[in-house]
């Protein structure tokens, strides 16, 4: 992913520091990354040769507690797009309100094409070369993109070695015989549902019917949640295609299908569509879950939904939002819509640093009050501002990251 990504993750920003006269000092601190940290990660492979893989950890801003946010395994992992993803962090976690600044890794391979062994060892040798920029008070990694708890395991593990502790609040996202936290694995989708909620209640509408665009954990986890709260989630798609049933998809079947055969296609309950035909479903919701610049300037115009909510990282263009606004399809942007795993990460490292663990409905409920809240707020500021969804989550992350310059002093 090139540098223009980051340019397109500026622009919402710079639309709402222009609205509130932003004092162009505070501007030019939060365009500013503090650190880009890439490095060559030699791995000696199964068939006994060495390849050198490279990886970046971005650390836009700490002004507010520790960088935190993933790191994901792909081959279009790149600079450019590890800055976009830690600006965004700083955005996000501004938002929902917990204490961290934003942070975002990567390393540049397909992790489908290694072992399991060789991913231990690339992982290990990554957290090696990134040691002394990491840490519970410093920048805490979690899983993104082709990563997992086992993938925080590992981290968790190489650097307690390096330090001489157990050290389970370098990383979130882990299992839960490690410090891990009951509800993180669903978290984006749960609290994405909680969103969808509450956008719900503002809309002169019943939210009936879903159709998902990505079928990882994320978006499967939303899909599950909606379907078990009665929506018919009428068609999903995954990177090899896409399944659409009219009356609804059987989640629950389709998850164990997905499990065997790793894809969503050959689904006995669904029929396969095309990308044309998916983004042209009348629905009520357009949940897009799986990568950046899925909605753009070539399929917008498709769109027949209510309502687009964005699970993923920058899924929609800016061409592609333009369209949106022009047709009064209303979005709710990803720095709200996503923050749910953000939030109980969060959980995670309160109950790493306290050494006490809360059952899961304890967790779930503090996730709720936290996306209702923001949620709440930042529709609080469009109506202020007559804006839209995404310029007003902005604002009010502006308003929050400039106040807390001014009381440090900055």
């Amino acid at each position: 992913m090139s540098e223009d990504l980051f340019k397109e993750a500026t622009k919402p920003f710079l639309e709402a520091a222009k609205l509130i006269k932003l004092d162009k000092k505070i501007e030019e601190k939060l365009l500013k990354h503090n650190n880009i940290i890439k490095v060559d990660i030699p791995l000696k492979m199964d068939d006994g040769t060495t390849k050198v893989f490279v990886g970046f950890r971005a650390q836009h801003n700490n002004i507010r507690g520790p960088y935190k946010g993933g790191i994901r395994y792909h081959p279009n992992v790149s600079e450019g797009e590890v800055k976009a993803l830690s600006f965004w962090m700083t955005i996000k976690n501004t938002i929902v309100g917990v204490p961290f600044g934003g942070g975002k890794g990567g390393i540049r391979f397909n992790p489908k094409e290694m072992s399991q062994a060789e991913l231990e060892r690339l992982t290990r040798e990554f957290t090696k070369q990134i040691v002394e920029h990491i840490g519970p008070n410093k920048d805490v990694p979690a899983p993104d993109v082709n990563t997992n708890p086992q993938t925080m395991a590992w981290i968790m593990d190489e650097y307690s070695k390096i330090v001489g502790y157990s050290a389970y609040g370098v990383v979130t996202g882990k299992p839960i015989e490690v410090g891990g936290s009951l509800g993180r694995t669903a978290a984006t989708g749960l609290g994405a549902f909680f969103v969808t909620q509450e956008a719900e209640k503002n809309a002169d509408f019943m939210c009936k019917c879903v159709a998902v665009h990505g079928f990882g954990n994320v978006g499967l986890h939303y899909a599950r949640i909606c379907h078990e709260n009665g929506l018919h989630v009428m068609a999903v798609a995954d990177s090899k295609g896409i399944v659409m049933n009219k009356d609804g998809l059987d989640i629950p079947e389709l998850i164990e299908h997905k499990k065997k055969t790793r894809s969503v296609l050959g689904f006995k309950g669904g029929k396969e569509i095309s990308d044309k035909e998916f983004f042209g479903i009348d629905v009520d919701i357009l949940c897009l879950a799986s990568l950046e610049k899925t909605l753009n300037k070539n399929n917008v115009n498709l769109v027949k939904a209510k309502i687009v909510l964005e699970i993923a990282n920058g899924p929609t263009t800016p061409e592609a939002d333009a369209v949106l606004k022009r047709k009064g399809i209303k979005l709710i942007p990803d720095v709200l819509a996503n923050a749910g795993g953000v939030a109980v990460s969060y959980f995670e490292w309160v109950q790493n640093n306290i050494g006490y663990y809360w059952e899961e409905d304890e967790v779930n409920e503090k996730l709720k009050k936290l996306m209702t809240e923001a949620y709440s707020y930042v529709h609080e500021v469009a109506q202020e501002f007559e804006t839209d969804m995404r310029t007003a989550a902005y604002i009010y992350a502006i308003r929050k990251l400039a106040r807390v310059y001014e009381l440090r002093g900055y």
